[in-house]
């Protein structure tokens, strides 16, 4: 009990400690006229509320993007956007924070500022691992790293150490990934750099949890939390030292312990608006009452973390998470449920896997430490001697034979097993392709967000909507691809799926679940993507209209769906509603009505509507025979 009242007493004194100094800041901010001294204010308050409170930091840094605009000041506004993006990041909002990181690296290129690049590299790239691309993670962190060595920022440069261990130890390269540790420890602690020194020690004690060794894992985290204590580095921080030390005691067979600290990174998380930190402590939960046997429990917090990895895209434990529900549901006797989650983990593994990643880790790395000792050659080449030049060429022709000699060991084999290398291409080949639609997914999923966050700068009503209907458009493609993907048939679409969740995106984005009943009178059937895409856009745009149209005042109602293949290679669709009737889409002159006569033709179909009762649109196209 004296432990909950110093700790209420410490977070409630930081907390109004917090909001004095961004009262403070307000009110200088509202006396300041010159625009470089508000812009500075601005960058203060962010900085103060970041530690305490990420979604009123996020408010700040959207208010230094708007200044810095309106004033076009070239240097404040990839800072800013670097703030907004990094606010985003810790919000798990992963596709925004891309778009402001992307829009920060092109800023700071236009006024030649190499550490600003650097820095939201490696922001880059720790959404990258958030996504499950650590090889591209890499990449940015090494070119992060490269960047600041070339300034030699002794900050920047222990700070990409510490990040490239990160990636070596979510790759479970651990050795690897411990050398790079150390060499950030060294260097913080070399040229006393108190800023890292929090991190380096927090990196270490990930490192040797990975590695299994519990106990120096335990203490590297309570150096690093008494660090972030000393340094003020606020709330979200130490809610992330926290759950590293319930980590170890859970490790360590202490799981009271553990719980207990748990709970207090829970709280601290949930005080800074921390989802980043909410989700892995409610796993952790999850996880620790799991193996004490409290399955009810540890289920809600499992299901909780679940949902908000699958709502945010974070696929960094998601796997882990669905393992975890697989196991409590087989615990408390519901097999059915325990396999579904099993899948789900399969399935979620084999979309984001990569074969060769470990190989490309390893090549990165290589070109990486390559490079490094070329540039050392060439800084010091009027140095080497003539015997040294020699028994580099020796080494190259020893290294050129012994390439040969591998390349022909690797053709004997491979003749000797065509069978399996074929069957493990055709394999490589099905992921490759899984991994194309998933980053066109992605990548649409952006356009998505820059026409919402244009909508939002947008008070007319009708382009507001004209920008709707261009986002569910871009939606309906998306979906598209992430079924692709997701599905087991790489070339076909399930068409009933589809439309459900079509529809539901596109009622919701009306807002308009509740008053109107979706049904779906159809069997499962599989299309060609060439097919499925226009039936889709076709789909968007006479729910669109129906929404909008067929029910004024907000009426309740109901829509039907129909789909059906007939056997002479008919594709038969019928969309019908009990509104008011009379849409007039067929006549319509506006751009759905156009594009649906497009999309018609492009199937070979042809169309009519029946607004006798309500709208009925029928659609028969003529597939293309298989072959």
């Amino acid at each position: 009990m004296k432990n909950l009242l110093y700790f209420l007493f410490i977070f409630f004194h930081i907390g109004y400690t917090q909001e004095t100094g961004i009262q403070e800041l307000q009110q200088k901010l509202n006396s300041e006229q010159q625009t470089d001294n508000q812009l500075e204010i601005i960058n203060d308050m962010v900085d103060t509320a970041f530690g305490q409170n990420i979604e009123q930091a996020l408010k700040f840094a959207k208010q230094g993007v708007t200044l810095s605009e309106r004033a076009d000041h070239k240097d404040w506004q990839p800072k800013f956007y670097e703030m907004q993006g990094r606010m985003h990041a810790n919000l798990l909002q992963l596709d925004s924070a891309t778009l402001f990181f992307n829009k920060a690296i092109k800023g700071y290129e236009a006024v030649d500022n190499l550490n600003g690049k650097a820095t939201t590299l490696f922001k880059l790239a720790w959404v990258d691992r958030k996504n499950g691309d650590l090889e591209n993670a890499l990449k940015k962190d090494l070119a992060g790293l490269k960047i600041m060595e070339t300034m030699n920022n002794k900050q920047g440069i222990c700070d990409g150490l510490t990040r490239i261990s990160d990636d070596l130890t979510r790759q479970n390269r651990l050795t690897e990934a411990l050398e790079y540790a150390k060499k950030s420890i060294d260097i913080a602690e070399t040229y006393n750099l108190t800023s890292e020194k929090f991190y380096v020690n927090f990196n270490a004690a990930n490192v040797a949890m990975a590695s299994g060794d519990y106990t120096l894992s335990y203490d590297y985290y309570i150096k690093a939390l008494a660090i972030s204590q000393e340094q003020k580095l606020g709330l979200a921080t130490e809610a992330d030292v926290t759950n590293g030390i319930g980590n170890a005691l859970k490790r360590l067979g202490k799981y009271e312990q553990a719980i207990e600290k748990y709970k207090k990174s829970l709280a601290l998380a949930k005080a800074a608006n921390y989802a980043n930190a909410i989700s892995a402590t409610m796993a952790n939960l999850g996880e620790v009452n799991m193996l004490l046997g409290h399955y009810d429990e540890a289920l809600v917090y499992q299901l909780e973390t679940v949902k908000r990895q699958e709502s945010s895209n974070d696929f960094s434990n998601l796997i882990e998470n669905y393992n975890h529900v697989s196991t409590i549901y087989n615990k408390l006797g519901n097999y059915k449920t325990a396999l579904s989650f099993k899948e789900k983990a399969y399935d979620l593994r084999d979309s984001i896997a990569s074969i060769e990643s470990d190989a490309k880790m390893s090549e990165l790395l290589t070109q990486y430490e390559t490079k490094k000792k070329e540039e050392t050659i060439a800084i010091q080449d009027s140095k080497i001697s003539q015997q040294k030049l020699i028994q580099t060429l020796s080494f190259a022709f020893a290294a050129l034979l012994l390439g040969l000699l591998v390349f022909g060991f690797i053709s004997y084999r491979n003749r000797s097993k065509s069978n399996k290398l074929l069957a493990s291409k055709n394999a490589e080949i099905e992921l490759l392709l899984k991994e194309v639609h998933h980053r066109v997914k992605n990548n649409l999923e952006v356009v998505s967000s820059l026409l919402a966050l244009q909508s939002a700068q947008i008070e007319d009503t009708n382009t507001k909507e004209a920008m709707l209907e261009g986002q569910n458009r871009v939606n309906s493609i998306g979906i598209v691809h992430q079924k692709l993907y997701q599905g087991k048939n790489l070339g076909a679409i399930e068409m009933k799926d589809y439309f459900l969740n079509l529809s539901e995106s596109i009622i919701d984005s009306f807002g308009a679940e509740k008053r109107i009943n979706l049904s779906l009178a159809m069997e499962q059937l599989d299309l060609d993507i060439d097919t499925a895409v226009p039936l889709g856009l076709i789909i968007n745009e006479l729910l669109t209209n129906t929404v909008k149209y067929a029910f004024p005042q907000n009426d309740h109602g109901n829509i039907t769906i129909r789909l059906e293949k007939h056997n002479n290679n008919i594709l038969h669709l019928e969309v019908t509603d009990d509104g008011i009737g009379k849409s007039g889409i067929t006549q319509g002159t506006g751009f759905g009505s156009q594009l649906i006569s497009l999309l018609t033709r492009q199937l070979n179909g042809s169309m009519k509507e029946d607004s006798s009762n309500g709208t009925t649109f029928i659609f028969d196209f003529k597939l293309k025979p298989s072959a």
